[in-house]
């Protein structure tokens, strides 16, 4: 069958291990997975990559970026909001994260004040020229939108919707009112159908209550994040708060790389005990590289891993936090390894789930069918090749690299 314009050739992955455990060929045609066989068992005329050594799984989504200060963190002063220069640390923040395997961002981006809406360019001008690599959506973030003060964060909320923002945020801890701040996001939301997507600690009860019952009527549905201070309320308090989001059918998207400009506290809310109340928790990783968070890495993996290793989820949870949950609180599809899905996948290095987040480091990313990243990494060690001998290794080390430049 012919191709049709742009769409990308097929491919064929083989030999790539799932988290069930099975060997298996998966064949991609166009922008989905067509078959899903035994090893061996599928051809192609076209495009194949062996992925023997490596676990296939559905890409990660960042659910929770700020691309607009990403990668300032050495600069020394404040960043530049120039449209240009957002738009070039938004673009080279984008493809570090897609080298990690995520496939989807979304990109908190503050609006109003001395910046106007340059940041906001930035990032959207930086989604245009990324488009069949990654997917890059904004949220317009505004500081104030109560009272008289309020009166350019309204007006600027307003102007990013025209300009293409696609998600309306806020932090409604941060305003005299933040029922006020909350009722200004979601009517603006609601009159013009988009998603919001708001910053709070979520360490005041009854404000968390009101601002979660203001929420739940709103479809296509809210995000809330980092929700931190749900932790350090009595498990009772915790535990009822979590039964509204869930009613609500609210999403909290937890931080636990690190915080964020928009929140004063860090770690991440009550897993356990928001998973158990039916609420759908996604994770992302905030600040990359600001004055937030100066080390901050943008990689889903880490946070996956650290929801295991400190929250106590286990590996598929922990896993699914960065990948299944967090492309629905981004409104897309769900990716399975299976026919019929998106082929938006990621090859890490390995054979089981726990230790892909332990030690990930060679990695191929599929987006819309296409491979777009590929990340290599080689072992070695040095001495008279004591240490190969007792790990049965080459003397010459070890490369940990397969399809991606190695053996």
């Amino acid at each position: 069958m012919p191709e049709t314009p742009g769409e990308a050739p097929a491919l064929l992955l083989s030999g790539a291990r799932l988290a069930d455990g099975r060997t298996v060929d998966v064949r991609i045609g166009g922008t989905r997975i067509e078959a899903v066989g035994t090893a061996g068992s599928l051809s192609t005329s076209r495009n194949r990559l062996d992925l023997r050594g490596y676990l296939l799984l559905p890409a990660p989504a960042e659910p929770h970026s700020h691309a607009d200060t990403a990668l300032t963190g050495g600069s020394g002063g404040p960043p530049s909001r120039r449209p240009d220069d957002v738009r070039r640390r938004a673009t080279e923040a984008a493809l570090l994260q897609l080298s990690h395997g995520a496939t989807a961002l979304r990109a908190h981006v503050r609006v109003g004040g001395v910046q106007g809406l340059g940041p906001l360019e930035g990032v959207l001008a930086a989604g245009r020229s990324l488009r069949g690599l990654t997917e890059l959506s904004a949220v317009a973030v505004p500081r104030l939108l109560t009272g008289v003060a309020g009166a350019d964060g309204r007006a600027a909320l307003r102007d990013a919707v025209d300009m293409g923002a696609g998600v309306l945020g806020g932090c409604p801890d941060l305003d005299p009112d933040p029922a006020g701040h909350t009722e200004a996001v979601l009517d603006l939301a609601a009159a013009h159908g988009l998603p919001v997507d708001l910053h709070t600690d979520g360490d005041d009860p009854a404000r968390l209550a009101r601002l979660t019952a203001m929420a739940g009527g709103l479809r296509p549905g809210v995000c809330l994040g980092p929700c931190t201070g749900l932790s350090r309320l009595p498990v009772d308090e915790a535990a009822r708060a979590a039964d509204r989001l869930a009613a609500a059918a609210v999403t909290v998207v937890c931080l636990p790389q690190g915080g964020c400009s928009g929140a004063r506290l860090r770690g991440a809310p009550p897993m356990g005990l928001l998973r158990a109340a039916g609420v759908r928790v996604a994770a992302g990783s905030g600040a990359l590289r600001d004055s937030s968070n100066p080390v901050g890495r943008g990689d889903p993996l880490e946070a996956a891993y650290l929801l295991a290793s400190r929250e106590g989820l286990d590996p598929g949870a922990a896993y699914d936090a960065v990948a299944g949950s967090a492309r629905a609180a981004l409104g897309l599809p769900r990716v399975r390894v299976e026919a019929g899905f998106p082929a938006e996948l990621l090859a890490v290095r390995g054979d089981e789930l726990a230790g892909a987040l332990s030690l990930a480091y060679s990695r191929i990313v599929v987006h819309r069918g296409r491979v777009v990243a590929r990340t290599s990494a080689v072992r070695e060690y040095s001495d008279s090749g004591a240490a190969a001998e007792a790990l049965d290794l080459p003397r010459q080390g070890r490369a940990d690299s397969g399809p991606c430049g190695g053996p």
